[in-house]
């Protein structure tokens, strides 16, 4: 029963991790670290172990749902490239910032950092993109009603972005889309779904990256993985194809309450160390 509930909690991760370019980590790292007072399996797992499973679970979320959206040519390899320029050595160094961390202060980090994304998950729909620099690389798409948009980046604002993003990839295992997939909206009017959509392709790129590191200094668990994996690529292949045909304004506000609450518990167990 309790490797059962680990395959559920790879696929509800996988699923929104999918559908919203988030990676899936933001929920596979807290959830392991609130049921190892629960489950006997993950007793005593450590944030290290929880956060180098949940990059290498990442590998799989992002393979399966980049190539659903690459059947669907929603994904922009060159500026997913270049993303990766930053959030490649940013995750590297997050790895090794990770190796300090204990597990009630981590806890308690986490917990402020989930926070922090349900608020930018809340007003990410309500925020209008910034006028678009006429300097740096341009590109154009087709909207659903046929006109043709532009969106675009200078490179070095870009790569620096995505630096601070696979930072925080590799020190708290997520994926690092919930704050990417906002800058590139907002930043460089990338089209919603292209960004979620780009956004898995650099976090199965910064995940490989990130995941090895983890698993030369030990970090991995591989039944938890093993548990975790099929639910997680099956996942990522649901969320593309929910994707496709809903907004996933019901599925955000879902996810929004469960960070809140997955926050207020980790605080809680941080600063009580129960």
């Amino acid at each position: 029963m309790e490797w059962i509930v680990l395959i559920i909690v790879g696929l509800i991760a996988g699923t929104f991790g999918s559908l919203l370019g988030l990676g899936g980590g933001i929920i596979v790292v807290p959830a392991l670290l609130i049921l190892s007072t629960t489950l006997g399996v993950l007793a005593g797992i450590t944030p290290q172990v929880a956060v180098g499973t949940s990059l290498l679970i990442m590998i799989f979320t992002g393979l399966s749902s980049t190539l659903a959206y690459m059947k669907q040519g929603k994904v922009d390899y060159k500026s997913g490239l270049l993303f990766f320029c930053g959030s490649g050595p940013g995750a590297l160094v997050g790895v090794w910032l990770n190796r300090f961390l204990e597990v009630e202060p981590f806890m308690i980090y986490f917990g402020i950092f989930m926070i922090i994304v349900s608020a930018v998950l809340f007003i990410r729909p309500y925020l209008k993109p910034r006028p678009l620099s006429e300097k740096g690389m341009k590109y154009t798409y087709i909207d659903e009603l046929g006109k043709e948009r532009v969106y675009g980046y200078r490179p070095i604002l870009a790569i620096m972005i995505a630096f601070f993003v696979g930072m925080l990839s590799g020190l708290f295992g997520i994926g690092g889309g919930s704050l990417m997939v906002p800058a590139m909206i907002i930043l460089f009017h990338f089209p919603p779904h292209m960004a979620v959509a780009t956004s898995m392709f650099m976090i199965l790129l910064s995940a490989l990256t990130s995941s090895i590191s983890h698993i030369v200094l030990g970090n991995v668990n591989w039944l938890y993985a093993l548990a975790l994996i099929p639910g997680a690529y099956i996942g990522g292949i649901a969320g593309a194809a929910i994707n496709r045909r809903l907004s996933g304004n019901a599925l955000l506000l879902a996810l929004r309450i469960f960070l809140i609450i997955a926050a207020i518990r980790l605080i809680y167990q941080g600063m009580s160390g129960a």
